[in-house]
């Protein structure tokens, strides 16, 4: 499996422009200015085409914090191979 916390730490910094501080397991919405609910969905839809996934609204909304994220995407590829 690829590196899913560093590219998905690339596309928070693309997405959230303004955000300098470190993306690690444990990072949320709330510790990000720009992360509200339409960021929220543009990062869902930006991570689903980079990884060839897609989540349902209820996994979606289950989501706490990027650990979280990156554990049901390495799990979605695992089954996708």
């Amino acid at each position: 499996m690829a590196d899913s916390l560093g590219t998905v730490t690339g596309l928070i910094r693309d997405l959230f422009d303004e955000y300098a501080g470190p993306v690690t397991r444990d990072l949320n919405a709330k510790k990000v200015p720009q992360w509200d609910s339409l960021g929220h969905v543009q990062l869902m839809v930006l991570i689903e085409q980079t990884f060839g996934i897609r989540f349902s609204a209820d996994q979606v909304g289950k989501f706490r914090d990027v650990g979280d994220l990156i554990d049901a995407i390495d799990a979605k590829q695992a089954t996708r191979g």
